[in-house]
């Protein structure tokens, strides 16, 4: 059946779409987007002058799961979020894939970047869930907890309550909750990495993930202390202390330094471009040397010269990385 063409229904028509309405509200998580000159634009005009290309498929699949009935989960129970709005915002969105051998493989578990002030599902959630699902994955999409102090650490409660939800409703989303991998972009791929730290999948005694796919993921304080541009000392103490409540020296010597902690990680398919202003591809290729050093099986797909943020990569020089990552985790670590 050929699906609708979304392509000259504005942003803001479709994010007004009742059948949507839980969750569109985050389609940016914490962003007004009613406040931006995008949003009275068609998707063909976004696609066109912001070389987003990736949103009319995404609203495509969106749309046709929330027409299935239900597919949002919020991570915490009214009692728990009373005086405490992020908490409320938390939760997870089910993708089931029409492949009827999505049941048997892995889940995908994918989260969306945005430097731990935003959550991006618009560009790196919906529509790269639906790229996983015609690959044949089921994917569960989180929406954590963001502009909160100690943010990466907050975010692993987010990740081992989203858990508990999976394995309470394994039966309904037909998913083994052993048996995933997760998929995390810019801050949402340094989740997915400190996910298999020490205060991760271990310290909340759940399964270790069959695979990781950190894409233009940050991994590591110690290029944040000596590459980026600071304006002084105190901006930099400061980004530590609000992403994981130490020090930048304690944060370059502890468990947030992903590259000196990679003895939990699973095989990983790393994905970044040269050229990328906001997170320095010298992250990705910092992991895969230690990854390396360290014998666990992992592949780096380097770019060339291109920007942040190319999410699944349609339309772009990137295009066709998620069928790659996957065809890669399945010959070097057969599940």
């Amino acid at each position: 059946m050929t699906k609708e063409s979304l392509k000259d229904k504005t942003l803001k028509e479709l994010l007004e779409n009742p059948l949507i309405s839980e969750v569109a509200k985050d389609a940016i998580r914490k962003m007004d987007l009613t406040q931006e000159e995008y949003y009275t634009w068609t998707l063909q005009e976004i696609a066109d002058k912001m070389g987003w290309k990736n949103l009319e498929r995404g609203f495509q699949r969106l749309l046709e799961v929330a027409a299935k009935g239900e597919y949002c989960f919020k991570l915490y129970d009214p009692k728990e979020c009373e005086g405490d709005p992020e908490k409320e915002s938390a939760h997870i969105v089910f993708f089931p894939s029409d492949d009827a051998l999505a049941n048997d493989r892995p889940f995908i578990f994918l989260v969306p970047g945005g430097g731990l002030v935003n959550v991006w599902n618009l560009t790196e959630g919906w529509p790269v869930a639906c790229t996983f699902n015609e690959l044949g994955y089921h994917v569960v999409i989180l929406t954590y907890q963001v502009d909160v102090d100690e943010g990466a650490l907050v975010a692993m409660g987010d990740v081992a309550r989203a858990f508990e939800i999976i394995e309470a409703k394994k039966d309904l989303f037909h998913v083994d909750p052993a048996k995933y991998v997760t998929c995390g972009f810019s801050s949402g791929g340094y989740i997915v990495c400190l996910w298999n730290s020490e205060i991760g999948y271990r310290k909340y005694a759940k399964a270790k993930p069959c695979g990781c796919f950190p894409i233009y993921s940050a991994t590591s304080y110690r290029i944040l202390r000596d590459f980026e541009e600071w304006e002084d000392e105190n901006e930099m103490e400061e980004c530590a202390v609000e992403t994981v409540g130490c020090s930048m020296e304690e944060a370059c010597n502890g468990c947030f330094e992903i590259p000196e902690h990679v003895e939990g990680f699973p095989p990983a398919y790393v994905v970044t471009m040269e050229g990328d202003n906001v997170c320095n591809p010298e992250h990705s290729k910092r992991l895969v040397k230690a990854l390396e050093e360290a014998k666990i099986p992992c592949k780096l797909e380097l770019g060339p010269e291109g920007w942040h943020g190319f999410a699944d990569g349609i339309g772009m020089i990137m295009e066709g990385w998620p069928e790659r990552a996957m065809n890669w985790l399945k010959e070097n670590c057969p599940q």
